[in-house]
């Protein structure tokens, strides 16, 4: 449930951005003012409001550690904030004076992005508050930006529809055409997604534009080959241009908000709805979730800023529920089928599936010999990736349905096991989370959490044979 807690309507004109930090929400408007709200209550701070800019203020953002604030605006400026006290501790003049749309601090506090309507792109020392190194997208207005979580690069969006990826000596990694009438948001998950190959993470990426659309992207990155941005899905749950898009601090939810004055919340694995607002009255301009905290930020041009607190536990009535497990995957309709596919990487799949009428039923039901002969899905690689997602689907219906034995299930993740291997401590643990819980540098183990002697995997194939029996004697 998502419940509305507190609705804020100090401001004179349009609400353009809200911020959080761990402790408070800013918020800025057309009326060239900031405002800065404590968490607790959501009193206005007795410095409140700032007045420092001539013009509207675009875009508000907190330093990883609160104690810095930054707003940008018409006036061609970037203001930094003390938030202890409310004093500018800077004005940052953006190359060629022209209005500063956008503006992010980078996770380690490192840098400060700034962009602008004639497409220019600071880059500020956030220590020292000088100008670090500029540069300038091809076409358009700069509107958006987002920082990865390692800090390592950035993505910016502009108004011809362009995302561009940069690092941080501004060098352009990236471009791609993302949204025809042009990007209004961006933002990047700060959970890394598990899996990535030949050294690369990935990250998952969302924006929004002019054509009503969302898209969820995939950003791969790797410290000697650069990065590579690869489409996964498009979101179609607005029917105006969408202008604000954030992720929940976990990773596990994307907020929108529209022209057609609703705010959606979507659950980021399979892109299904889990909560529509529609308490703002006029466009919803900006929406951001708290830090660590069930709450989100809404504001308008309604020049109110609406406190939502969201619970995971339920669901709207009426709206797809937010854990998969309370669907069964047999009843999933057609377009669950669908956001499974994009949640899979398996996006180009969906025009086929959908063609083919094909429910959760019918997935479940797939075979080698049906996806060859009567989906006629040619390429061997692409069958065996379906087939074996697929059997990952079925396996988690049938832990469900029928409780594993503990010693099926990997001590790490509780799931069951498809390659189990021996770790030194003796126990077993199925591969891909025990090689990610190494990468991390622990060399403890999991379940003693004394040292491990070593950090060699072998195969344990004796379970990996006694976990094929049981399968074979639950599918009877």
């Amino acid at each position: 449930m998502a419940t509305l807690i507190h609705t804020l309507a100090d401001h004179s004109d349009d609400v353009n951005c809200c911020a959080f930090s761990s402790s408070c929400l800013a918020t800025c408007s057309l009326d060239k003012t900031v405002r800065v709200y404590s968490l607790n209550g959501f009193s206005e701070l007795p410095y409140s409001p700032l007045k420092g800019h001539t013009y509207a203020v675009h875009c508000c953002c907190f330093s990883p550690s609160g104690h810095t604030l930054a707003s940008c605006s018409t006036d061609g400026t970037t203001v930094v904030w003390d938030t202890r006290d409310g004093r500018a501790l800077a004005v940052l003049e953006q190359p060629g004076s022209s209005p500063v749309r956008v503006c992010r601090f980078s996770p380690e506090s490192t840098y400060l992005v700034s962009g602008a309507a004639d497409g220019s792109v600071a880059l500020w020392n956030a220590q020292s508050l000088k100008l670090y190194r500029s540069g300038t997208v091809k076409d358009g207005s700069l509107v958006a930006c987002a920082f990865s979580p390692n800090g390592n690069f950035f993505v910016t969006g502009s108004s011809c529809g362009d995302l561009t990826i940069w690092d941080d000596k501004m060098r352009c990694l990236y471009n791609e055409k993302a949204h025809d009438l042009g990007v209004t948001s961006c933002d990047i998950s700060s959970e890394p997604i598990s899996g990535g190959e030949h050294g690369f993470r990935r990250f998952q990426m969302a924006s929004c534009g002019q054509d009503n659309q969302i898209k969820l992207w995939l950003i791969f990155s790797a410290d000697s080959s650069g990065v590579e941005l690869k489409y996964q899905c498009t979101l179609n749950g607005h029917s105006a241009p969408v202008l604000s898009c954030a992720f929940s601090w976990d990773g596990q939810m994307l907020v929108s908000g529209s022209v057609d004055k609703c705010v959606i919340i979507y659950k980021t694995s399979t892109g299904s709805t889990l909560h529509t607002l529609s308490q703002h009255t006029r466009y919803v301009t900006t929406c951001v979730f708290a830090p660590c905290s069930p709450l989100l930020a809404t504001g308008s041009m309604d020049k109110t800023v609406n406190i939502w607190q969201i619970d995971l536990m339920q669901p709207c009535a009426g709206n797809t529920p937010e854990k998969e497990s309370e669907v069964a995957v047999e009843d999933w309709s057609e377009d669950n089928v669908s956001a499974w596919l994009c949640a899979q990487d398996l996006e180009d799949f969906v025009g086929l599936f959908k063609r083919n009428n094909i429910d959760g039923k019918e997935l479940l039901n797939l075979t080698r010999e049906s996806l060859a002969n009567e989906l006629k899905i040619e390429s061997l690689g692409l069958r065996r990736k379906l087939l074996q997602k697929i059997e990952d689907l079925r396996m988690k219906t049938l832990s469900v349905a029928v409780p594993v034995p503990d010693e099926f299930l990997c001590p790490i993740t509780r799931e069951l096991m498809k390659d189990p291997v021996i770790a030194a401590d003796g126990y077993s643990y199925e591969r891909e989370a025990m090689e990610n819980w190494l990468s991390n540098k622990r060399r403890s183990s999991p379940m003693t959490n004394l040292p491990l002697p070593s950090p060699l995997l072998t195969p344990n194939r004796t379970l990996k044979m006694a976990i094929s029996r049981w399968l074979e004697t639950q599918q009877k």
